[in-house]
């Protein structure tokens, strides 16, 4: 059998077993390791199980992804996610449409700190949810502003997906979370840009909240230096080549936890359940890398991403039209897989067609993580709006979905300036310190 048939009838299998709900790091661990054993043989191919699982987990760069989990656990627990919310809230909660601008800001300072799309969404279906309803926002405008603005994590550092991208292209992490800073506060303020046009194109639709005086203004601010300092101090301290990306997501996780203690805003108990959240999650994205990157040696030595590159480069549309279809592919996918599905999928095949090409690996990683946050929340399967409606008992999936399309339009929009505006995405690592 050619090694074409054999890389067919993986994917083929692959995508057989996801479907069979089989967990999709286990999916490709296995037909890597079956589709390898069958080419090479299968001494040689148990042998890779073991090197690669071995270095995996004992590798010093892949301890920025546990580090980072951990920080975002205490940070979550403690209750920053209220603090931001209230912060953001007494100073544009006034506004028609006001406490959904105030849930964008508030999601944007919990996913700088979390790094996770789901854990955003989950968080502040609980807590801006309540607020925005007691209001009278609409159910659709309140849960599709809390799944737009859950996407955030997936681009602000310490995203998840981005150190993920890092490692199975061996880009440098920093870098890539410097890159997602400007795009990131670029979709936060497209997001309250909408919610104004919004508000301009139906005034009546969104409410205006309760207006807070300055002592209260100031007040909110005093419950947010703590979660502002320990970001400005992770992400200066990587920006000014003080620590290296592994060492940030270790202060970080230290600062989070003192700073949790020392406000009186974790004990014991919560100590213990934020490592243990922060052990599964991160238990769960090994197992899905150990997976992917024995999958990656699957398609190797059948020189899959190679052929593919070619039947691209050969139709003839421009390096840009093959850029389109890829985004394209990555829409399609979104309704069927979560994000870090598609990211550990997608970039052993597509990475080395992207170099080829000639486009910046730093620069498309952001491309890639805003396509992957546009599959987060497009219909007809966005994993954020199942978060949502399983926080939110009493709301329709047609419900959020609806909500939701505004800032499908907006992610799209932003898609074409970052894609036509590549220095948004470089600017920041460009001078990073050597």
């Amino acid at each position: 059998m050619s090694t074409d048939a054999v890389a067919l009838i993986g994917f083929i299998v692959l995508f057989a077993l996801m479907l069979m709900r089989v967990p999709v790091g286990m999916a490709m661990g296995l037909v890597g390791v079956t589709g390898y054993s069958y080419i090479v043989g299968v001494g040689p191919a148990l042998k890779l199980v073991g090197q690669t699982s071995m270095r995996t987990v004992t590798d010093y760069t892949f301890g920025v992804i546990p580090m980072f989990m951990l920080m975002g656990a205490f940070v979550s627990i403690s209750g920053v996610s209220r603090e931001l919310f209230r912060a953001a809230n007494a100073f544009v909660g006034h506004l028609r449409g006001g406490l959904g601008m105030a849930t964008v800001v508030a999601c944007g300072g919990f996913a700088a700190i979390s790094g996770s799309s789901v854990a955003t969404a989950a968080t502040f279906a609980g807590v801006a949810y309540p607020e925005m309803r007691r209001y009278g926002y609409p159910q659709s405008f309140s849960t599709g502003v809390i799944a737009a603005g859950g996407t955030l994590g997936a681009m602000l550092p310490p995203s998840t997906v981005l150190a993920v991208y890092a490692i199975l292209t061996e880009q440098d992490i920093g870098k890539l979370f410097m890159a997602g800073i400007l795009p990131g506060l670029l979709a936060i303020l497209m997001y309250v840009v909408t919610i104004s046009i919004i508000v301009k194109l139906r005034p009546n639709l969104l409410p205006a909240g309760e207006h807070k005086s300055w002592r209260e203004r100031i007040s909110g601010l005093k419950d947010i230096w703590a979660p502002l300092l320990l970001f400005i101090f992770v992400i200066g301290g990587l920006y000014g080549g003080f620590f290296t990306p592994t060492e940030a997501g270790g202060v970080g996780a230290s600062g989070a936890f003192l700073l949790g203690v020392i406000r009186g805003k974790l004990n014991r108990a919560q100590i213990r359940e934020a490592l243990l959240q922060a052990t599964r999650t991160s238990a769960a994205v090994f197992t899905v890398l150990i997976g992917a990157l024995l999958f990656g040696y699957f398609l190797t030595i059948t020189q899959t991403p190679q052929k593919l590159s070619e039947f691209l480069t050969a139709l003839g549309v421009g390096r840009y039209g093959v850029l389109a279809l890829i985004m394209l592919m990555y829409l399609v996918l979104g309704c069927l897989m979560d994000a870090m599905a598609m990211i550990i999928l997608t970039v052993p095949i597509i990475f080395p067609i992207i170099v080829h090409l000639g486009f910046d690996p730093i620069w498309f990683g952001i491309i890639i993580v805003m396509t992957v946050e546009l599959g987060l929340i497009h219909p007809p399967v966005g994993m954020n709006v199942f978060v949502i409606k399983s926080v939110v008992k009493d709301v329709s999936f047609a419900t959020i979905f609806r909500g939701v399309i505004p800032f499908v339009v907006t992610d799209l929009v932003r898609l074409v300036i970052l894609i036509a505006f590549p220095i948004l995405a470089l600017w920041l690592p460009q001078r990073m310190a050597g």
